[in-house]
């Protein structure tokens, strides 16, 4: 069985391409050969700067000879239809078989299809992947059509039999014909060789200066990196995403260990990192004690007589160049700190956060205005939480930020600190923005948390009011993120948070803004007294509208501009509230689910208690997960759905409702005593437990009436020919739905 070798030799693959072109090449080439008939037993693919590799080991020497059999027309159809099939099929008609079936006499047709060999197929599939090769970014060169990241220069193709014989795939795309050559290094190797296995290619490319394998690169510069780093008494920080990217910039690594110079040195740690990584793609060598930036690793492409003096030399010139732009920056920044920072808040009003939901400095304002509604709620100080706000995005407006956006709120800690602020203050001017991603901490710090959850929810309400919201795979302002965020901050810090009321509030700001944007001063007057009220009540419709039943007793009452502009939002909200919290619970049940809850235990649990408390909501769902896994719990959910169902049935059927009324004297056998007496107790229990937030407790009564319930249908039939008794065991089974769902929705549970 022949072995693959396939090598797509060009100028400069783009790093971030490489690993992605590798594993498309090796996957659309081993699906076409599959698809034409050639099996094999494993393949690798490989990437450098210059080329994209495939061996594919164990290949069939030729696809194997299919019979197939064509079902045609009846023997008495029509003889042009006869025909095409004849014609389709390949065959005549003397080479047709007569089947017999049910409808009749029917034509078979029995085709070979005759196997092809490994070379003509290879040919065939790998013209059509380099023709259609899925590359982010093309281009053409020359006179001819094909389209490649890069100008293709070569490409290596042969198939090695068992006896080490090698053989050039016949092939020829644009001009280019496949051969068994290829070359090394640019600069230290030796020119073209040739090549009869991939094992003889990986060598060859080693002794000209070029490791094959990615993985192997970075190993290398990583080893070497820390090494020159431990030598010296220091310590490379780790950045994966910049070792791969660098090992797709170079085939043979040599890692050079350069000095920063003493001038820069002041310059946080964060800010030299960023500006080596981002400019140069240098490693930042640290000093473990003082925690200072002092040297940085580069990787050149090549050894030097002077063992890389020369290129040192001129990446700590180019560098210098660069830190000297970014201590300007902090320089200059640092100015402006001192000052208080008031420069760049007043600069934010110039600056649009998104066209209909305005300025950076009317977001700020509305940000500072519920972080201080919060505050109590997560154990900050409502001064501090408000102060936070409102410098929070203050370095937007920093030279340092808009060269390196990826540092704002980094340099809002440092920016902050410099102003004299409070530590907590400084604090949640980086920590605000977290968390970034799914395995990014949270925050924890009160003020921190108070000012992270109003940004989010700010951003949410706000896309809400404009009817802005994700659809499908669609998120393109990272709202599905920012939900997952206010889960993550509120489950993990143990917060109980009403979020109904912070919704209601923040949306009922974005749509007085977005319907009247020039509020006049008695408007706002009336809007905080409105947002009063919601803090007050935790409910928007009732504390809307006690605020404008007094309104009605003010000169002009709810008919001025600000009542009637009032009521017309205040209409509006309610719907997009509870839309909004719908949102954030279908983002619950993902996080949950996630961590091993069952989706419909999670259904039965979210609407209990208005469904705006999540820390509940997950308990409660903990709780009867817990039950869930017990015998008990199972059976009774079990009761409970034929309860229900009986129940149900009987009310659609009466039209009446059986909810109330159910009385021990009219009981005729003893387990429906009984049931009155376990019902009685439970829904005691549960309403003490429920009462204290012990779901554990609730679940564990609800659990206990496994027992009764079952005795009870063992013992009785419900539907009997006495309507009293019927309409009292009615009335009882209602009464286990009542009190069963006072702990969950058991109607929500699947199975």
């Amino acid at each position: 069985m022949p072995d693959l070798l396939i090598e797509l030799f060009s100028e400069e693959i783009p790093a971030r391409m490489q690993a992605r072109a590798a594993a498309d090449l090796r996957a659309r080439m081993t699906d076409g050969l599959v698809e034409a008939g050639l099996t094999y037993s494993g393949a690798q693919a490989f990437a450098t700067p210059r080329r994209l590799t495939l061996a594919v080991e164990g290949l069939l020497a030729a696809s194997p000879t299919v019979t197939e059999e064509l079902k045609g027309p009846r023997a008495d159809a029509p003889e042009k239809a006869i025909e095409g099939f004849l014609r389709g099929a390949g065959v005549t008609r003397e080479e047709l078989e007569i089947r017999d079936e049910k409808k009749g006499q029917v034509f078979y047709a029995k085709i070979m299809r005759p196997g092809r060999p490994a070379e003509a197929i290879v040919a065939e599939v790998l013209d059509h992947v380099v023709r259609n090769f899925p590359w982010p970014k093309a281009m053409r060169w020359g006179a001819g059509s094909l389209r490649w990241v890069r100008p293709l220069q070569s490409i290596l193709c042969i198939l090695t039999d068992d006896a080490g014989e090698a053989r050039i795939v016949d092939l020829e795309i644009d001009g280019i014909k496949a051969c068994n050559t290829t070359e090394g290094h640019r600069f230290m190797g030796g020119g073209q060789f040739a090549v009869s296995s991939f094992e003889d290619y990986e060598a060859g490319l080693k002794r000209d200066h070029v490791i094959l394998d990615a993985q192997q690169r970075a190993d290398h510069i990583w080893h070497d990196a820390t090494s020159q780093a431990f030598a010296a008494g220091l310590e490379v920080v780790e950045d994966q995403g910049l070792l791969s990217e660098v090992a797709g910039l170079v085939e043979w690594p040599v890692v050079l260990m350069g000095q920063i110079d003493e001038e820069f040195l002041g310059l946080p740690a964060e800010v030299l990192q960023t500006s080596m990584k981002e400019h140069q793609k240098f490693f930042s060598v640290r000093n473990p004690a003082t925690g200072r930036i002092e040297r940085f690793i580069t990787v050149a492409n090549i050894e030097s007589a002077d063992h890389g003096a020369t290129i040192l030399a001129g990446n700590q010139k180019v560098l210098a160049a660069r830190l000297s732009d970014a201590k300007f920056f902090w320089e200059n920044d640092l100015r402006i700190a001192h000052a208080g920072m008031e420069e760049w808040i007043e600069q934010l009003s110039n600056v649009t956060f998104q066209r209909q939901l305005g300025t950076q400095a009317a977001r700020i304002r509305r940000i500072a205005a519920l972080a201080r509604d919060i505050a109590a709620d997560v154990g900050a100080d409502a001064g501090r939480a408000e102060q936070a706000a409102r410098v929070a995005k203050a370095d937007l407006s920093s030279e340092m930020v808009y060269e390196f956006p990826e540092l704002q709120g980094l340099m809002g800690r440092y920016y902050a600190e410099a102003a004299g602020l409070p530590d907590d203050v400084a604090a949640a001017c980086e920590e605000h923005y977290r968390p970034l991603g799914p395995s990014d901490a949270v925050p924890v710090a009160p003020v921190s948390v108070a000012v992270a959850l109003a940004d989010k929810l700010d951003t949410l309400t706000g896309f809400w009011a404009i009817d802005e919201k994700p659809t499908g795979s669609k998120d393109p302002f990272a709202l599905r993120r920012a939900a997952l965020g206010v889960i993550r901050i509120i489950l993990d810090g143990g917060f109980r948070l009403k979020l109904d009321r912070y919704i209601d509030a923040q949306l009922l700001r974005h749509k007085i803004s977005l319907n009247h944007a020039k509020a006049s001063d008695d408007e706002i007057d009336t809007l905080e007294e409105v947002l009063d009220e919601i803090a007050d009540h935790g409910v928007f419709g009732a504390a809307f509208w006690a605020v404008m039943d007094r309104l009605k007793e003010k000169d002009g009452g709810p008919d001025t501009e600000e009542g009637s502009l009032l009521r017309t939002v205040g209409d509006l909200v309610p719907d997009l509230s509870t839309d909004l919290l719908v949102f954030f619970h279908d983002r619950l049940k993902v996080y949950l689910r996630d961590q091993g809850l069952r989706h419909d235990v999670i259904d039965a649990c979210l609407m209990l208690d208005g469904g705006d408390d999540l820390a509940l909501i997950v308990a409660r769902a903990k709780a009867l997960g817990d039950v869930l896994e017990t015998e008990d719990g199972v059976n009774l959910v079990q009761g409970f759905k034929r309860a229900n169902n009986i129940l149900s049935q009987a009310e659609e059927k009466d039209g009446v409702e059986y909810s109330f009324g159910a009385d021990p004297k009219f009981a005729e056998v003893s387990e429906e005593k009984y049931l009155f007496s376990a019902l009685a107790k439970a829904e005691d229990e549960i309403a003490k437990a429920n009462a204290v937030e012990d779901f554990v407790g609730a679940m564990a009564a609800m659990a206990a009436l496994r027992g009764p319930i079952d005795a009870f249908f063992d013992a009785v039939q419900v539907n009997t020919d006495n309507q009293v008794v019927r309409r009292n065991r009615l009335n009882l089974l209602g009464k286990i739905r009542d009190i069963c769902l006072q702990a969950a929705d058991l109607t929500k549970l699947e199975g």
